[in-house]
């Protein structure tokens, strides 16, 4: 009994020993932490704060004070500055133009994103692995590279400055990563689940839709997400691809900085509707690309 006793207690002595840090870390993870983190994101909102109060007051109150200033002076605020933004021609047709840039160059990059994804990952064909080595090797392509090249061939078949020129460069770009991706993701698809779907007579179309794109969903939703803000925000490729018909909000309210002093009352609701979409599609999808982002961690 007392061998026994002995033998537990050095056991029983190491659990009870905490090290410095790990005593730390029990003392702050609890509500101090919690009220900590939310203000630091309440800092981080005040920017988008201060732009939706600005673009709600008038050019002569936005020249006179601070947006702050509206918690003292309810009145100042009005829709007047988004009334005048619809009047905008310029305005309205850029954000259409970011519209028909963003969504055909994020569904092309999931859609065969996800196709090249799959065959990459479980279908075989001659030099496979050495095409998807290729593909790797073009994610350190940086753009810059391509710009000037693309622009030839742009101009040289009729696609410079046009929509579809954005689109195709976007799409391009936007491929590399969207294979990567998939790929590794739908690699770790059980291939037990495929052959059963094999037995039962599936073939690979019916096998991708019906297997392995619902079981890629977070993966699939997490980049159509990346896409969506890497187009919708995208000034570079915009500046050099597009011309005053085609551009997108990004490029339209560049130029229009350019008046700041005559034009602010547009400004500002333009830079807080180009910035809500973007953030209106993450909330909406928020749950599903936390799920891809975690099971993406954890394999």
């Amino acid at each position: 009994m007392s061998g026994h006793l002995s033998t537990k207690a050095p056991v029983e002595t190491v659990k009870a020993e905490r090290s410095l840090g790990g005593r730390i870390v029990e003392k702050i993870s609890g509500g101090a932490v919690r009220v900590f983190l939310i203000l630091v994101g309440l800092f981080w909102l005040v920017p988008t704060i201060g732009l939706l109060i600005s673009s709600l007051r008038s050019p002569e109150d936005m020249s006179a004070s601070g947006w702050w200033k509206v918690f003292a002076e309810p009145s100042q605020l009005t829709v007047d500055s988004y009334q005048k933004l619809l009047e905008n021609g310029d305005i309205t047709n850029s954000l259409f133009n970011t519209v028909l840039i963003t969504v055909p160059a994020t569904v092309l990059v999931v859609v065969i994103g996800s196709l090249a994804g799959y065959a990459f990952a479980w279908m075989e064909f001659p030099g496979r692995d050495w095409w998807f080595l290729a593909v790797v090797g073009l994610l350190v392509v940086p753009v810059q590279v391509a710009l000037i090249p693309i622009a030839e061939l742009f101009g040289k078949v009729g696609l410079f400055g046009s929509v579809l020129g954005v689109i195709l460069f976007h799409v391009g770009f936007g491929l590399p990563f969207a294979v990567f991706l998939l790929r590794n993701f739908f690699a770790e698809i059980p291939r037990e689940l495929l052959e059963a779907a094999r037995l039962d007579g599936a073939g690979e179309l019916r096998l991708f839709t019906r297997v392995v794109m619902p079981l890629g969903g977070p993966a699939i939703a997490s980049l159509g997400i990346f896409q969506f803000l890497w187009v919708w925000n995208d000034m570079l490729v915009a500046l050099v691809f597009t011309n005053a018909d085609s551009q997108p909000i990004t490029v339209a309210l560049q130029t229009q900085v350019r008046q700041f002093g005559n034009n602010i009352d547009v400004l500002a609701p333009g830079a807080f509707i180009s910035m809500v979409v973007p953030l209106a599609v993450f909330f909406a999808f928020q749950r599903q690309f936390v799920s891809g982002v975690m099971a993406g961690a954890v394999k």
